[in-house]
């Protein structure tokens, strides 16, 4: 069959970032997924976002991918999530049309002229001498190729629970996928099980939402992309309802029949998105938990109840669903389920997402044990963009902690690797004020241009942005502001008037002092040429300044270890004065780095200090 760059097997969120980075670099890619239909679907929750992933998507965008794109064309809702805390902890989030979201994903693929589709089931891979050749499928066929993406998701050997009914299954409708995880582990790699679990969808003619409480979106969307995207989809208001009581005696009568409980169940289920029967068991002294009603689409009934994730049999869920205010005469589209599916500790890869035994060879998503379309799609554009770097010989492309939350969490998942479905949060990330929503672009857009991923129509208007910011930082800096032109707004915001002129940005730096507003009482022209978007930039870069600079001074500690290179065949035991555990860890993981090496469970600052010694540091 046809050669090629770089093949990219599975059609999910990873996959669909890591076709479009590989292809729109320059290389020849082939997506294989077993069915074209299903490109880009939300396989459960029709939403992107939320905290920190919310970060993610528009880091994603920054470096020219297109999950956040193709969410702003489809949303049916924004919010920003976070307001009333630091800027550091805003995170954006959109509800989106689940059908129009995956059309708009095939769409994009299918635009890009170095990116073609086959749909089979990957079975197998060519390897030799230790590096991918190629993959092979069930009808026979081999496609070659220098490098090869593994995005399976949830699809490896992957099985569905309902009650005491167990089928195989990727996905409610679609088949699992065979034959790869035994290849892999056949090769040498260590495989695991992981559990995840979707709602019930339900007829939203069936409920009664003068029972809940509506939960709108806000007034002005600022959407994920940093690119002008104007979505013509009308906006829908999400609900929220609350279990009982009596509601958690009905679950719980099904229990023996749960396969969480039964034992039929065996691999680790998502720890911070529990099903609602793991809620009921872990949070016993709660008498009620909180659902969110959430519409599926711009014009569809079906919704999507979100918090009620559950594998207990059908007639338990419905019975449960229907003592819930509002839900008495609710309608069951499809019943919840959980899934079983394999994956592959992560710390059997390099920070590039190649794995270490196998050259040319990557995995991105749930297979590396992640939970989340956000998680999924960055791996993707990562694995995408070093496929294609290593098929023509480039340099691989490596995020560090301090420039990106895609950095965290892969630097997470290969020096930490994970037992339970990986989720991002915030507080995973130590620079969190260097790492906000507002300057993603400011971090990463010079790098998608280096990458060829961001087109200089875009780098353009990026420049002219960075260029505003820095006009308008100087401005604060410099500019002096009368007693008379601003103690009008202090008065408004409860704050004490100033009885001599001081410069704009030490009046910025008072709580609540927001500078778009106050541009009204200010009678300078010059501060009209501005967006909302450059004042609040620049608002948060005056008003935690110090907070920055700190961060900045520490993160310019820790790159000093992550330039210190640790070859992949270092020998540990030949280091005499290691820990047990530390020359245990250290020959597992085989970190990358001595910053790497820092971070992982075991090895002590001991440890550190006589491999720096060994190293000649």
């Amino acid at each position: 069959m046809s050669n090629y760059d770089v093949i990219i097997v599975g059609g999910g969120h990873a996959g669909c970032e890591a076709a479009a980075a590989a292809a729109n670099m320059g290389s020849k890619t082939l997506l294989i997924t077993m069915n074209l239909q299903t490109i880009g679907q939300m396989s459960c929750n029709p939403a992107m976002g939320g905290i920190a992933k919310g970060q993610i998507v528009r880091e994603i965008d920054a470096l020219g991918g297109l999950s956040g794109i193709i969410s702003d064309k489809t949303t049916i809702q924004f919010r920003m999530l976070n307001k009333s805390k630091g800027p550091a902890m805003w995170s954006p989030r959109a509800q989106n049309d689940r059908w129009r979201f995956a059309e708009e994903w095939r769409l994009a693929l299918e635009a890009i002229p170095n990116l073609d589709f086959y749909q089979d089931m990957c079975t197998g891979l060519i390897v030799e001498s230790g590096k991918i050749n190629g993959v092979k499928t069930s009808l026979g066929l081999s496609f070659y190729a220098n490098s090869v993406v593994l995005t399976n998701g949830t699809f490896l050997n992957g099985v569905i629970h309902i009650g005491e009914n167990q089928f195989g299954g990727g996905r409610a409708g679609e088949r699992a996928s065979k034959g790869i995880t035994e290849e892999l582990v056949g090769l040498g790699f260590t495989s695991g099980r992981m559990k995840t679990g979707t709602p019930p969808r339900l007829d939203g003619r069936s409920l009664d939402y003068s029972k809940f409480e509506e939960q709108k979106g806000d007034e002005s969307a600022y959407g994920f992309s940093y690119l002008d995207i104007q979505g013509t989809l009308k906006q829908r208001s999400c609900w929220i309802a609350y279990t009982s009581p009596e509601v958690h005696k009905i679950l719980e009568s099904g229990f023996d029949k749960s396969p969480m409980f039964s034992g039929a169940i065996q691999g680790t289920g998502p720890r911070y998105c529990p099903s609602i029967e793991d809620k009921i068991v872990r949070f016993k002294e709660r008498d009620r938990h909180q659902l969110f009603i959430e519409p599926e689409g711009e014009d569809t009934v079906e919704v999507y109840l979100n918090g009620f994730s559950t594998s207990l049999p059908q007639e338990i869920q419905v019975a449960a669903l229907k003592r819930i205010p509002g839900f008495e005469n609710a309608k069951l589209f499809r019943p919840g389920y959980a899934i079983e599916y394999d994956y592959f500790p992560p710390t059997q890869l390099k920070l590039s997402l190649e794995t270490k035994l196998i050259e040319g060879l990557f995995f991105a998503g749930q297979i590396n044990g992640t939970t989340g379309y956000e998680e999924a799609a960055c791996q993707g554009l990562i694995a995408g963009i070093n496929a294609h770097n290593l098929s023509v010989g480039v340099p691989e492309f490596v995020l560090k902690r301090d420039e990106a939350y895609i950095g965290v969490l892969i630097d997470d998942l290969i020096t930490k690797g994970t037992e339970e479905p990986y989720r991002m949060f915030t507080s995973r990330a130590e620079y969190r004020l260097l790492l906000r929503q507002d300057n993603a672009d400011f971090r990463l857009t010079e790098m998608g241009y280096g990458l060829g991923l961001v087109r200089s129509d875009r780098y353009d208007s990026f420049k002219n942005k960075k260029e505003n910011a820095d006009r308008l930082l100087k401005l604060c800096s410099t500019l002096s502001i009368k007693p008379d032109d601003i103690n009008g707004y202090l008065d408004s915001i409860q704050q004490s008037p100033i009885d001599q002129s001081v410069k704009l940005e030490k009046l910025v730096l008072r709580p609540g002092f927001i500078l778009e507003t106050a541009i009204n009482y200010l009678k300078n022209n010059e501060l009209y040429k501005y967006s909302y978007e450059i004042f609040s930039y620049v608002e948060t870069e005056i008003k935690y300044r110090g907070y920055i600079a700190r961060e900045k001074e520490s993160a310019l500690k820790s790159r000093k270890l992550e330039g210190l290179k640790i070859p992949l065949s270092f020998n540990y035991e030949s280091v005499s004065g290691l820990s047990a555990e530390g020359e245990s860890k250290l020959s597992k993981i085989r970190p990358e780095t001595v910053g790497q090496a820092s971070r992982i469970s075991g090895v002590s600052p001991s440890d550190l200090s006589v491999l720096l010694i060994y190293m000649g540091r």
